[in-house]
């Protein structure tokens, strides 16, 4: 259901002017139709001139933490998806930047406008180029670097695969040398020191890192599949799902805790350190206590931090964090003494975990001895102090742009974070020290809304409908757009545009009850601000008189007109947003060349929406005829080819994560754009667990039960798809799909 029309506000001036795009003069338009619109080079506009923007009370500088601020360091450098940034011991001249690919490049930490980076390892011959969350996920350097130029990295070797899809994915642990010229390691110094299996592309781990025993610690994920479908987290006789520690040459420590005492393990206990863990993707260890911190990334609804002990059992997969799996009530097995993890959140605030390390550095005290983590979606920032060894509520102290992978420290224990899809770094520096700012506690005291009761907006904002709408659990939408006067926004004729600082979109959202009634719920503002985009939810009252800035996630329960039974509702989080709105999507869902590509109801008249944008000036240039630009279709339109509704379903609904440079974990490009034989869509096994179906894939031409994507749309499991703010499946999108795969896939 879309928005199909809207109040025009006339407010006059001084002069006697009405804004608003309503058309010249003191007063309305007479009745009749409506008067014929200024000849232009664009064609017909829905709106004659460039309303003038009032004055929001939206605050649009970079988002401050208080006592910190977050700040993109060595600007003039990018890296292509960077996982992790290390230093060399006792060298403060030089960082590391490690990339997913398989590439090692160094630059010259000393020079903050340093502009060039050069190769210290390529091996991206070696490794897997499968995707996902497959790669070089991990880099090490020896304690004793300086004498033996050694470093240690954990990465996934090319595998092969079989016409079933069987394949020999591996972890690798190997040691590698540097070269006579110390900026450049020598590929061919490489020796294996482990390798294990992995019987699917996800969850591997990632991390290793010396401790203070100068021991090599290794974190290994469960091998994916949801779930844990082995049983990893809890059998001693696999390293997956474990904490490893290695001696330097690779051999097991004699007093690693099971040593010797299981006699049948394959490969053997005797590396094991700990277990019970998921996905322990990023860990540190503290340099003043020596304890080992990690982020384990959770299934359905939690991310845990765990203090890693000796021979401890931190649950998985009968637990998650705190938590019963795979439900809450879900007791824990007799006998085990499960470890707690120190710090939780669910995934109202984030969905997957970026572990930090302990804060050591002297540039802000405030931070001393907090555990410092992010997560990879929403990208807050959290600080957690220990009390009494086990830390106390943990606290948003910023936000990291561009999906953070990682938070390490400089030469001076200050921390830098890297961000994989914006591929850029990020240094947490001291802040104003004011307090993080009031944004408006009311949808009435941001002045987007000359009557907020009626949901006037205030002239400048531009109402806008995509041509294909985001499922939204039944509800209805208006919505808006605005950007400062005077700006412009950046027009790409297929890639996401460009927006300034300042720009707001705003989206409010209805629902009709089983009484009738149609009742407003949430009105949800994006704002682009100096250090990013950054959204916030508005719920209205039972009155319908205004709405009120939520702090977190909050649920109710209410039942849709024509619906059999209650639905659950979820007012996203603040974090909650970026879950969507990737940088991978350009933030902005919704409005774009193929989106806008179609005619809209203005107050004036009906008109293309791009050549309204065009005709008021709102582009960089004159974008011509819209003839010319690609046109997103209905997917509920059924006067449209079937193939062609079901590609631009996905592309709305799903593409947003699944596209080079998403948040998905497994390589899948959902683009309407892109070619069927390269979703890695059609044929391609499961990655990430076959939910209990013999032969699955992905998709399965002619063969919709067999097929994952059809499957888990139909869900509201822990497998469901999409995983984020959605309670009620949408059994019109499961048709359409289920009808495409049955018909070919094509």
């Amino acid at each position: 259901m879309h928005f199909r029309s809207i109040r025009c506000l006339l407010i006059p001036t001084l002069l006697g002017a009405v804004l608003c795009g309503c058309g010249g003069g003191g007063a309305a338009p007479p009745p009749g139709p409506a008067p014929a619109p200024p000849p232009t080079p664009g064609g017909i506009s829905g709106i004659d001139t460039r309303p003038n923007l009032l004055p929001l009370n939206i605050p649009t500088a970079a988002v401050q933490g208080g006592s910190v601020s977050v700040q993109r360091v060595f600007p003039a450098l990018s890296f292509p998806a960077p996982l992790l940034f290390a230093v060399v011991p006792e060298d403060r001249s030089r960082g590391f930047v490690v990339s997913q690919s398989g590439v090692i490049r160094v630059f010259a930490l000393d020079d903050p406008s340093a502009s060039r980076s050069t190769v210290f390892l390529d091996l991206d011959s070696r490794v897997t180029n499968e995707g996902g969350e497959l790669g070089l996920l991990g880099l090490a350097f020896d304690p004793d670097y300086a004498r033996n130029g050694h470093f240690y990295l954990n990465y996934n070797p090319n595998s092969t695969f079989d016409g079933a899809g069987n394949g020999n994915r591996r972890t690798r642990i190997a040691r590698f040398t540097v070269s006579a010229d110390r900026s450049v390691a020598d590929p061919a110094s490489e020796r294996v020191l482990l390798e294990f299996d992995q019987p699917f592309s996800n969850h591997n781990g990632g991390w290793l890192g010396f401790g203070p025993d100068r021991k090599l610690y290794v974190a290994s994920g469960d091998g994916g599949g949801g779930g844990d479908p082995l049983g990893s987290g809890q059998d001693l006789n696999t390293l997956l799902g474990k904490m490893l520690r290695l001696n330097a040459d690779g051999t097991a420590p004699a007093d690693n805790p099971f040593a010797g005492a299981i006699p049948d393990a394959i490969p053997g206990a005797d590396e094991i350190w700990a277990y019970g863990l998921r996905n322990p993707f990023r860990a540190g260890f503290d340099r003043a206590t020596g304890n080992l911190w990690v982020g384990d990334v959770g299934q359905n609804n939690y991310e845990e931090i765990d203090v890693i002990s000796r021979g401890g059992n931190f649950g998985w997969n009968s637990r998650e964090g705190l938590h019963g799996y795979p439900t809450a009530s879900t007791p824990k097995p007799a006998g085990n003494n499960f470890i707690d993890p120190v710090v939780e959140y669910s995934h109202r605030d984030g969905c997957s975990v970026t572990g930090g390390t302990v804060y050591r550095g002297g540039a802000i005290p405030s931070l001393s001895g907090a555990y410092v983590y992010t997560d990879y979606c929403s990208g807050t920032v959290w600080a957690a102090t220990p009390v009494d060894g086990r830390p106390a509520t943990a606290t948003v102290i910023g936000t990291i742009p561009g999906n953070p992978s990682s938070i390490t420290e400089d030469p001076d224990g200050e921390l830098i974070a890297t961000g994989i899809s914006s591929g850029a770094l990020y240094k947490l520096v001291p802040g104003s020290g004011a307090g993080a700012e009031v944004f408006p506690q009311t949808l009435s005291a941001t002045g987007l809304f000359g009557d907020t009761a009626a949901l006037t907006p205030n002239p400048g904002l531009i109402p806008y409908a995509p041509n294909a709408a985001f499922w939204s659990d039944g509800t209805s939408k208006q919505r808006w757009f605005a950007i400062p006067n005077g700006s412009r926004i950046g027009f790409s004729a297929s890639g996401a545009w460009t927006w300034p600082v300042g720009a707001v979109t705003v989206k409010q959202f209805d629902i009709r009850l089983a009484d009738g009634r149609t009742r407003r719920l949430e009105t949800r503002i994006f704002v682009n601000r100096a250090s990013g985009w950054q959204g916030y939810t508005y719920r209205w009252n039972e009155a319908g008189t205004d709405a009120v800035l939520l702090a977190n996630a909050q649920t109710e329960t209410l039942t849709a007109f024509g619906a059999d039974s209650a639905q659950t509702y979820e007012y996203p989080s603040r974090a909650a947003c970026a879950g969507c709105h990737t940088a991978a999507s350009g933030h902005v869902l919704g409005i774009g060349t193929a989106q806008l590509n179609g005619d809209y109801p203005y107050p004036t008249r009906t008109a293309n929406q791009l050549t309204t944008l065009n005709v008021i000036g709102l582009f960089g240039a004159d974008i011509g005829a819209p003839a010319g630009y690609p046109v997103r279709i209905d997917p509920r339109d059924a006067s449209q080819p079937l193939a062609a509704r079901a590609r631009a379903y996905l592309d709305v609904n799903c593409a947003q994560c699944h596209q080079p440079g998403g948040p998905a974990p497994v390589n899948m490009d959902l683009r309407a754009a892109t070619a069927i034989g390269s979703t890695q869509l059609v044929g391609v096994p499961a990655q990430a667990g076959d939910l209990g179906i013999a032969d699955a894939r992905r998709v399965v031409p002619g063969d919709k039960a067999r097929s994952l994507l059809w499957e888990r749309m139909r869900r509201l499991d822990a497998f469901r798809m999409p995983n984020l703010g959605s309670h009620v499946v949408d059994e019109d999108g499961v048709a359409l799909i289920g009808a495409w795969i049955d018909a070919g896939a094509e």
